[in-house]
């Protein structure tokens, strides 16, 4: 892949090497490399991004927050993932309702937590097609809730990475 080399770079810095290829599929699933912002990490910092290298910079130092503070609470490494694209606080969401990211779970939180935090106070959707979410809800998503698939469809690209050797 295109940024691996950079990923790797800035993983071992923060001594977190063994998260490769899941950065790689979290570039893969925000933005398939084709944006300066490949980690879309700008939602996560008050700083402007300007290349590549900022948002890997960027997108590894939150993740690697959000996963060390999932790992604190005791919840699954994929709510971590997940916080990812929600925010810290889902977290503590799943850490007092189970410790595991689950789709009802994350449904939830968006539509009472997200989407009303940014704007959407009627429940407006939109559609996500993938096979996750036609399996799931029918493809929809929270207008302003993050993407509820988000910790499933990156786990499926890391998948891909490895199975393809990427």
């Amino acid at each position: 892949m295109q940024y691996d080399g950079y990923v790797t770079q800035t993983l071992n810095k923060y001594g977190v090497s063994g998260n490769r290829d899941l950065v790689l599929a979290i570039i893969y699933t925000e933005t398939k490399g084709k944006h300066t912002d490949v980690m879309q990490s700008t939602e996560s910092t008050h700083e402007t991004i300007e290349t590549e290298e900022d948002s890997i910079h960027q997108g590894i130092t939150n993740l690697t927050e959000v996963l060390a503070y999932a790992n604190e609470k005791g919840v699954d490494i994929w709510t971590g993932v997940q916080a990812y694209n929600f925010g810290k606080a889902y977290v503590d969401y799943i850490a007092k309702n189970g410790g595991k990211n689950t789709l009802p779970l994350s449904e939830a939180y968006s539509r009472d937590v997200v989407a009303p935090s940014l704007g959407n106070k009627t429940g407006d959707e939109y559609y996500h097609v993938t096979i996750n979410s036609l399996l799931f809800n029918k493809g929809k998503l929270y207008k302003d809730g993050g993407n509820i698939f988000y910790a499933k469809e990156v786990r499926w690209n890391m998948r891909l990475i490895q199975l393809f050797n990427w």
